[in-house]
């Protein structure tokens, strides 16, 4: 076998793709830029550069020669590779266009494209206030007019050599894109130019960071977990379909419709709770003067295991199941209190209080209580009246107190608490209107759980009392504070300014309300010193809700915040949200109109659009503006990201 030896180009040739390549990487950083600020905002700051990455190394086989149709050369055409500089041009422009609401933003390839990025977050380095309102504007229009813009402003093109560029990139109007660039241009500014040269629209120079650890971790988990269950499962029914149908009268009876006696509730030792490293629901004793009072303890079952039979209907707490308990619940308590029998179960995930009056007129009510801990585990509601109630404590609880949250500077008062763990009479929180009293419980943990750990609920009509905690305002250049507890004389005052607030949570579900403290500005004519809260109210269920408040240190001490910003089911102000943003009108003590903005700790940077518009560097801001200003905010993270503001309340 004879091997031919391979062909030498002739001297002087080059292939085409290797022109082109030598033109790609000599031009890298421009077109990685341009496919950059062309690509939409919402895939991300991580997606988006990774993208524009590989949108122009795809460009060296779509602009090579005879891939396809090229733009017409320009005019006046520089000699050399101008050709293919503009063929680049159009491949990485129609690349970036293809993600500007068309459909491929929402399928996903069957390979991966390089670059591939795993275990980090890379993004460009953060600019300043005037970059910010930049990025603004090109977020503001359409990838056609940004892509139009960027040729004239960064590339020099003539609008001519854009308007081919953009037609052979599959723009239909490119005349009106220009148009559009126009616009932008005046806007902008002659310092354009120059701030897109900045280290904001570097797509080449970029930071990285982790991605979300914890998360990562259980995705390998569940990966783990998904692939045994599915061996098990596929394992058993390969063994079923072996073994044939079951037999007749052979499948067990599930325990829910099995029904349960007295006899199967279960009780807690009395010594178990400081014995115990799960100091919740399960760690509680059975006590009440009527734990062997089989007949109430039938109906209170009867009443959670067949509603329909007993003839009641329960009251559910927002996202409870109104499920029959799966296993036999446990029995908390069962005793007489002000003339009326409660009975208190437990089965894991949910509380269920069953009072009576008289036999045959009973009440249940069932709410979700599942991962409950020291604080939240710590008291329940055995009855409500409307001008007080009563409480059920853990046997934890070493030290009970109540205390008023609008009067920060009184004392709390020594709460009496019989042998069996009930409280006496406490005065209830109005359901209607009027803010007179906000009485919460004071409690103290037996030191056998925790050294001098004393803590807040408030009673807001559910089974199980809402626990307070209080995030202070972020220290000078110290980590990010966490929520502790509401019973120090900083959070006292916030909660004082919050109290009136919470008759909205009423029957709502909530599980804990935190108020952080997380910006402070001084305000102009005299204002004194403003303080912006973010009070975050999260549900048993899961979801929680946020609203951002502000309060001068010329309010009276129970004066309500003012309200600026409201959102539902939302991560803001939580250990998954740690950063917020907020803007409003206040009127001076002068009668003069101004608009306040302020960040939590995170922020850099802040732009003002609406009636006032204005970009500033640092986490607050206070501008003159006409009488009730309309405006909106978005800030600059530390990290580079963008952060919108949250709602005003309408």
């Amino acid at each position: 076998m004879h091997l031919r030896p391979l062909s030498r180009p002739a001297r002087g040739a080059r292939p085409p793709v290797q022109e082109v390549e030598s033109v790609l990487v000599e031009q890298y950083g421009d077109l990685v830029r341009l496919a950059h600020l062309v690509l939409p905002a919402a895939l991300g700051r991580h997606r988006r550069v990774v993208v524009a990455h590989s949108l122009v190394q795809r460009a060296l086989t779509a602009a090579r020669p005879g891939a396809g149709a090229a733009v017409p050369p320009p005019r006046r055409e520089r000699p050399g590779g101008a050709p293919v500089a503009q063929a680049l041009l159009v491949a990485v422009v129609r690349g970036a266009l293809s993600y500007d609401g068309g459909p491929r933003r929402y399928l996903i390839p069957l390979l991966p494209r390089l670059p591939l990025v795993m275990g980090l977050r890379l993004f460009p380095r953060s600019g300043g206030a005037d970059e910010l309102a930049l990025a603004l504007r090109l977020s503001g229009v359409a990838a056609a007019d940004r892509a139009a813009f960027l040729l004239r402003t960064m590339h020099g093109l003539a609008d001519d050599t854009v308007r081919e560029i953009l037609a052979a990139a599959g723009v239909r109007h490119p005349d009106a894109a220009v148009r559009t660039a126009d616009t932008l241009g005046e806007s902008a500014g002659p310092s354009a130019a120059g701030l897109l040269a900045s280290p904001e629209f570097n797509a080449c120079a970029l930071q990285a960071s982790p991605t979300d650890l914890l998360r990562r971790r259980r995705r390998v988990r569940l990966g783990l977990a998904a692939a045994a269950i599915c061996s098990v499962t596929g394992t058993v029914l390969a063994t079923t379909l072996s073994a044939g149908p079951a037999p007749s009268g052979g499948t067990p009876t599930s325990a829910a419709r099995a029904g349960y006696g007295p006899a199967d509730l279960l009780r807690t030792g009395d010594t178990v709770w400081d014995n115990t490293s799960r100091v919740d629901f399960t760690a509680w004793p059975a006590r009440g003067s009527r734990l062997h009072d089989e007949a109430l303890l039938g109906r209170a079952l009867s009443a959670w295991t067949r509603p329909a039979g007993a003839g009641i209907r329960p009251a559910l707490a927002p996202g409870t199941s109104a499920d029959a308990p799966n296993t036999a619940p446990r029995l908390l308590y069962a005793g007489d209190v002000g003339g009326t029998a409660v009975v208190v179960l437990y089965d894991g995930e949910r509380l269920a209080r069953y009072t009576e009056s008289a036999p045959g007129r009973g009440e249940l009510s069932v709410a979700a209580v599942d991962e409950a801990d020291v604080t939240t585990a710590a008291a329940v509601t055995l009855t409500a009246s409307q001008g007080s109630a009563r409480y059920l404590l853990a046997p934890w609880v070493a030290e009970a107190q109540t205390r008023d949250l609008l009067r920060p500077d009184v004392l709390a008062r020594p709460l009496g608490v019989a042998r069996d763990g009930v409280t006496a009479p406490v005065p209830a929180v109005p359901a209607g209107g009027g803010c007179a009293s906000r009485p919460v419980l004071q409690l103290r943990s037996s030191e056998r759980i925790a050294e001098h750990h004393a803590f807040l609920l408030a009673p807001l009509g559910g089974l199980s009392p809402v626990h307070l905690t209080y995030t202070p305002l972020p220290g000078h250049g110290n980590p990010p504070r966490q929520p502790r507890e509401a019973t120090g004389g900083a959070a006292l005052v916030a909660w004082a300014h919050q109290a009136c607030a919470l008759t909205s949570l009423r029957g709502a579900g909530v599980r804990a309300v935190n108020a952080w403290d997380f910006a402070e500005q001084d305000l102009p004519d005299g204002g004194g010193q403003a303080v912006w809260t973010c009070a975050r109210a999260d549900s048993w269920r899961g979801p929680g809700d946020v609203t951002v408040g502000l309060r001068t240190s010329r309010d009276a001490p129970a004066e309500p915040v003012r309200t600026v910003a409201r959102a539902r089911s939302t991560a803001a102000c939580s250990r998954f949200g740690r950063h917020v943003v907020a803007v409003t009108g206040w009127r001076s003590p002068r009668n003069h109109w101004f608009v306040l903005a302020a960040g939590s700790r995170a922020v850099t940077a802040l732009l003002v659009t609406g009636d006032v518009s204005a970009a500033r560097d640092g986490r607050t801001l206070a501008l003159p503006a006409p009488e009730r200003p309309h405006v909106a905010v978005r800030a600059r993270l530390a990290s580079g990201e963008d952060l919108d503001g949250l709602d005003q309340p309408g």
